[in-house]
């Protein structure tokens, strides 16, 4: 099984010579569409200009912030979880590039490796980020539920170690990206497709995805904050309405974000019953949706601070520093008052 993908992301555009698809256009119709410059398709440029615009915010915010926390503040646990997000997040949109340029003239011009790296790159970092949004959410509810624990074990030593688990099982479940990666030339272009050859290995590959890169990360997201809003609201921790609306903001933005992707990606291992405009569509858009994480990122968790106002009023890197070591202040604070048995505590989680 052949994919001849319009970008690298996703698994679209098949090897029509091995399919016979139903209720479609003939194989001369399809094969001469996918060859066709996305330029020429109106919804298609629109993606295009927000994958631009994505790929611009994201460099610069999570550049931003990787020089932040990365040069500009103490080693803390905090700086640890927002630097290793930055960082992952800065090469998935750095990689970007190269799937406008496919998208943009359906020819890959980079090569048989950088076929191979970026698709390595894009999911290494698809995965990356969204663990990195599980081992701080389950972080904010260790502190939260286990203040006394969390004190006294919560080190950035810990922190390093359970990024480099995260990067680890990432680059592990990216791989098969890289191994299944091959050039086809057709029509005097040059197509970077996922050969699995056979439909399992193309459903396994879909699935896993699916699975560990949406489906447990959203449910232990969900579970952790369902945990902090919960704890908060039977001990009264908080007399503000704002912690709540931040819980809701960072689970909805997953959600959407990610769900349109893994949707499509599903309905395309039954393409038999589905229409090929549809997939394409829907697999261009909902990828452009995955891509917003990435600059939606430093956004929802770092310059959503309290104060983020008035901080805004300083200069940019001042008020980044400030959003990132209020959390930590916030933090102490809040694990200082539960050991001493006071129960009032912060209202930032």
């Amino acid at each position: 099984m052949a994919s001849e993908e319009g970008f690298i992301f996703s698994d679209i555009d098949y090897d029509y010579e091995n399919y016979t698809y139903v209720n479609t256009t003939t194989m001369e119709e399809v094969v001469s569409h996918v060859n066709n410059s996305c330029l020429k398709e109106g919804s298609c440029v629109i993606l295009l200009v927000v994958d631009i615009v994505i790929f611009l915010l994201g460099v610069c915010g999570n550049g931003v912030v990787i020089w932040i926390s990365g040069f500009k503040m103490k080693r803390s646990v905090n700086t640890t979880w927002y630097l290793s997000l930055a960082i992952s997040d800065f090469i998935f949109c750095a990689c970007l590039p190269f799937t406008i340029v496919y998208m943009a003239t359906s020819d890959w011009l980079f090569g048989l490796v950088m076929c191979k790296f970026a698709s390595f790159i894009m999911f290494l970092n698809m995965f990356s980020s969204i663990f990195l949004l599980v081992l701080i959410s389950v972080d904010r509810c260790v502190s939260v539920v286990f203040p006394v624990w969390s004190q006294n074990h919560r080190t950035a030593r810990a922190a390093s170690a359970l990024v480099l688990l995260a990067w680890a099982a990432s680059a592990v479940l990216s791989a098969p990206a890289a191994v299944v990666r091959d050039l086809k030339a057709h029509n005097a272009k040059t197509i970077c497709f996922a050969n699995y050859g056979h439909s399992h290995g193309h459903q396994v590959a879909v699935f896993s995805r699916f699975v560990c890169g949406f489906l447990i990360p959203f449910t232990v997201i969900t579970v952790c904050y369902t945990v902090i809003f919960l704890k908060l609201t039977s001990n009264r921790m908080t007399k503000s309405s704002k912690p709540f609306k931040v819980m809701s903001a960072l689970i909805v933005t997953f959600f959407i974000c990610w769900l349109p992707y893994h949707t499509f990606t599903l309905l395309e291992l039954d393409h038999h019953s589905h229409s090929l405009e549809v997939l394409k569509t829907g697999l261009h858009a909902g990828t452009t949706l995955a891509f917003a994480n990435s600059f939606l990122n430093p956004i929802l968790y770092v310059f959503m601070g309290n104060d983020f106002k008035q901080k805004f009023k300083n200069c940019v890197f001042s008020k980044i520093e400030n959003a990132i070591g209020e959390e930590g202040r916030t933090t102490t604070r809040y694990l200082s008052r539960s050991s001493s048995m006071d129960t009032r505590a912060s209202t930032h989680i």
